[in-house]
């Protein structure tokens, strides 16, 4: 009977054991994440430049991001994700990067900081070798691949993307490719 329990428990126990390890890339990721990143950073900066300015500080309720935040909150986690889960600094700081939302209304220099921080994004992901992204790091206090971090900013981004649509169909916008 004891010996009974102790395999039932170490069957019970192998089955149900979490890896330690972060699970490496799937096979061409790099390029897979790419392709997914470039086909919405275009959509991004296409609808960014099609907003008109007097919309920017235009929100649909109280309470809810801006047409502004929305573009800076990208911006901002383009360049933190990186940083703080790829050891990759930003040319700016988190200081800097983290005041945007707070501070940055214009639209010009919207679209530039999400420009910029787009090619940043993208310098990030090119420098990745597919040994790199099968690398342990942490994102949201767990262990993962660093190819996660790079699959949580394009899903973050298109969270955000999806926002910025609604946002200007409520403004009479059509986002360019769909026109």
């Amino acid at each position: 009977m004891c010996r009974a329990r102790f395999f039932l428990t170490a069957i019970l126990a192998a089955a149900f054991a979490v890896p330690l390890s972060a699970q490496s890339a799937p096979s061409n990721f790099g390029e897979e994440i790419s392709g997914q990143f470039e086909g919405s950073a275009r959509k991004l900066v296409a609808l960014a430049q099609a907003m008109p300015s007097d919309t920017y500080l235009w929100r649909p309720m109280e309470g809810v991001y801006s047409v502004a935040r929305v573009y800076t909150h990208i911006s901002r986690y383009n360049y933190m994700y990186p940083d703080q889960s790829l050891g990759i600094e930003s040319p700016m700081g988190p200081a800097e990067y983290g005041r945007w939302e707070e501070e940055v209304f214009d639209k010009d220099k919207i679209v530039e900081i999400l420009s910029a921080s787009i090619n940043h994004v993208r310098a990030v992901i090119d420098q990745m070798s597919e040994q790199d992204l099968s690398k342990p790091t942490r994102l949201y206090g767990r262990e993962v691949g660093q190819w996660a971090v790079l699959l949580q900013l394009v899903t973050h981004m298109n969270e955000h993307l999806g926002q910025a649509i609604a946002y200007a169909r409520m403004n009479q916008v059509v986002p360019p490719w769909s026109s």
